[in-house]
């Protein structure tokens, strides 16, 4: 019950703030938008996974700017699956075949055991893929990583992929850490209040995240940005606060 208390004393101190740090990310001018979404024409991994060369190429304008090397594989396979036409397809069985590593741990191994070679690994792949009835784009991207030893990495290139999905059906996720679940009519508030903020034309998917060791308050990530409002934080912030000198100017 105290918890309880704690979560709802802490959302209006949430709203308030998410609010009032809102205030400085409405603007943004078009050369911004243009360096944070830059329009790929001739990605070479894209071609790979893509089955009609004889096509017009087409330029696709990826929704977000991911760095590092699973955020350029996730970013080719988006790109590869909207000329395609099959972005929802082949997100539905990317999940499902990192769904299959957690629930197998034979299979999870095999991902990541690179003494396995690579020809052993492809054909595994190529394989799973045609008993799986994987599209032409998937399975093209899966036997890249097989070659390329990335299958270590395809939870992490997985998750990169749906933060552009998302993106590209204007999904923003959310996410509230709490030492609790959140109550539905406070769950609903937030939700309202991050969808207010986001503005329309986009929706907020909220997710919930338990965690005793923030003991209290409430901790929320959206659109790359942390509020920290939970109660272990304050406590360190107050301990510091005191470690300090006093200053007599002041009083």
């Amino acid at each position: 019950m105290a918890f309880a208390k704690r979560i709802r004393s802490s959302l209006p101190l949430v709203t308030k703030i998410l609010k009032s740090d809102s205030l400085s990310a409405t603007h943004g001018s078009s050369a911004q938008r243009s360096v944070l979404c830059p329009t790929f024409t001739n990605s070479e991994l894209s071609k790979n996974f893509s089955t009609a060369p004889g096509k017009k190429e087409v330029k696709v304008k990826v929704p977000l700017v991911l760095f590092g090397g699973s955020g350029n594989y996730a970013s080719a396979l988006y790109i590869a699956a909207v000329k395609a036409n099959a972005l929802e397809k082949v997100e539905s069985e990317i999940l499902d075949i990192v769904e299959s590593t957690k629930r197998s741990p034979t299979f999870s191994q095999f991902t990541k055991d690179l003494s396995v070679p690579a020809d052993t690994r492809v054909k595994a792949i190529s394989d799973i893929s045609t008993q799986a009835k994987f599209s032409d784009v998937t399975k093209n991207f899966l036997v890249i990583l097989s070659q390329n030893g990335r299958l270590k990495n395809l939870e992490t290139i997985a998750k990169r992929f749906v933060e552009l999905t998302m993106a590209h059906k204007g999904e923003v996720k959310a996410i509230v850490t709490s030492v609790i679940p959140l109550p539905a009519v406070e769950e609903k508030e937030l939700k309202e209040t991050l969808q207010e903020l986001i503005g329309q034309g986009k929706k907020v998917i909220l997710e919930q995240k338990i965690d005793p060791s923030i003991l209290g308050g409430l901790v929320v990530e959206f659109d790359k940005k942390v509020f920290d409002m939970s109660i272990k934080t304050r406590a360190r912030q107050m301990e510091r606060y005191l470690r300090e000198p006093a200053n007599l100017d002041s009083l």
